[in-house]
């Protein structure tokens, strides 16, 4: 029984250190590619006025770079509970009904994520298929959208990791693995604040 219990705690180690070795990886490939946009649009608006030409390359480095930040954020906005949410009836809810919707409502998300990961490889295939290449950088096209089918497969199973979280913590609501839902933090207590 002990040996169960080690080789279950040592897989839970595991688990654990590729979760935040792809948390990492995300925080990293995420603020590059915020810092490319940056970079490329200031570069190309300096090059216009200083030098006459725009950077001929810029648009499809922007691009590509939105379309990486875009789909690779939608597993870091899912792990840290921070993607977009209509929440007027949630946050009126009582408790038990906020609970059956966070288990509800991320089981339905993955789902149509695992679709969209199966149609958007369906859509890499195809690209890659043709064998285009970008014009002015020549890099073949596939490259470019292949963070689609990634972004949608990661944030699948971050939906499922939350569904999953509020499944077992019975207790508390959580939005993402990272983040309780407001409702349920404890209220911080203001002392002597004054408003002008």
């Amino acid at each position: 029984m002990s040996r169960i219990k080690d080789l279950f705690k040592s897989f839970g180690r595991t688990i654990s250190f590729f979760d935040k070795l792809l948390l990492r990886i995300e925080e990293f490939i995420l603020s590059a590619s915020v810092i490319i946009i940056f970079l490329m649009v200031i570069g190309n608006v300096l090059s216009r006025e200083l030098f006459g030409p725009s950077i001929i390359f810029a648009y499809e480095v922007n691009r590509f770079a939105v379309i990486i930040a875009t789909f690779m954020g939608i597993s870091y906005a899912a792990r840290k509970g921070r993607h977009i949410s209509m929440s007027a009836f949630y946050d009126m809810a009582p408790f038990k009904v906020r609970k059956m919707l966070s288990i509800i409502i991320p089981a339905v998300t993955a789902i149509i994520l695992l679709g969209l990961a199966y149609y958007s490889t369906l859509y890499v295939h195809s690209v890659y298929e043709t064998g285009k290449v970008t014009p002015s950088m020549e890099v073949p096209a596939y490259l470019m959208s292949i963070f689609i089918p990634i972004g949608f497969l990661l944030g699948a199973i971050q939906y499922i990791r939350n569904m999953w979280i509020n499944i077992v913590v019975r207790d508390k609501v959580y939005l993402g693995v990272d983040q309780l839902d407001y409702n349920d933090e404890p209220k911080k207590k203001v002392e002597n604040e004054t408003f002008v």
